[in-house]
């Protein structure tokens, strides 16, 4: 009996352990960041007041944060990189995830929130600086957004992703599919990439972007990620064809092995730009444009 005892008080030990593995039952970054709703706080006078909220929706003005941030730490101790996507929200938990769409044009990202702010008059959200590229404010530096939250970064796109981008006639699903192209290794690229563990994402970073169209010695392409697991690439490259004709290869890269997602190559710069929008809107967050 008392063997017994003793046997249950372990079970239930190891039970309550594993409850709280994940604080709050929230998402986990992919970063050493902490989850937090955090409580209320005063900045300038006004109170905020930080909640969980999964059917937050609301509007006003944008900004963007960039080069005076990067790499510092974050409200919730991730390293803020002004070329990722994120965000910063006065009362969202982090992480948490929103979908950003620019009222403007009509272009939407799904955007991690990982720090606090804005604390500039009525501003709703800021961003990294390379949403607001994407979100096609940059230049003007605020815009009008809707945000909305979204269960995760893989969360499905809003209807339209930009207005000046006429809309398919069918849903994605009903598309066509461009087909998967599997080709043969070809040279290494330029960058050195850190060993990718199993099923580890590997990403270029941002080249620059030619003026269109693309000259006869390189190609453009839209990377949405290479792999150590073939199974992984291929199901990435399945979701993601009816974006465009899409490339699958092995490439060896400092003798590891990765099989390698691609979209393209794609005739102008203006067409690449289009094709990111849509992969980023359809949840690849890892996707780049490349030269090669």
């Amino acid at each position: 009996m008392r063997m017994l005892r003793y046997c249950s008080l372990l079970a239930l030990v190891a039970a309550l352990a594993a409850c709280s593995s994940v604080p709050g039952g929230g998402p986990v970054s992919q970063t050493k960041g902490e989850y937090k709703v955090g409580n209320p706080y005063k900045v300038a006078g006004k109170v905020y007041v930080p909640k969980a909220d999964p059917h937050y929706v609301a509007e006003g003005m944008a900004s963007w944060y960039g080069p005076k941030f990067h790499g510092r730490k974050t409200a919730n101790g991730e390293t803020f990189n002004m070329n990722a996507l994120t965000a910063a929200h006065t009362t969202l938990p982090m992480p948490s995830y929103v979908r950003v769409t620019n009222l403007e044009n009509g272009r939407n990202l799904i955007l991690k929130v990982n720090d606090r702010g804005p604390f500039v008059g009525d501003r709703l959200i800021d961003v990294s600086r390379r949403s607001a590229q994407l979100l096609g404010f940059e230049k003007q530096g605020v815009t009008r957004v809707r945000v909305e939250a979204v269960p995760g970064p893989n969360a499905r796109p809003a209807t339209v992703f930009a207005r000046n981008t006429p809309a398919p006639a069918t849903s994605p699903v009903e598309q066509k599919k461009a087909p998967i192209v599997v080709a043969s290794a070809r040279p290494a690229p330029v960058f050195t990439p850190e060993p990718a563990k199993k099923d580890e994402v590997v990403v270029q970073p941002l080249e620059a972007e030619p003026d269109s169209p693309a000259t006869a010695s390189e190609n453009i392409y839209v990377q949405i990620g290479a792999f150590s697991d073939k199974l992984r690439a291929k199901m990435v490259a399945d979701d993601i064809r009816h974006v465009g004709q899409t490339l699958l290869e092995l490439v060896d890269i400092n003798g590891q092995k990765l099989y390698r997602v691609r979209i393209g190559p794609l005739p102008s710069k203006a067409r690449a730009d289009e094709t990111l929008g849509r992969a980023l809107a359809w949840g690849h967050n890892t996707a780049r444009i490349v030269l090669d």
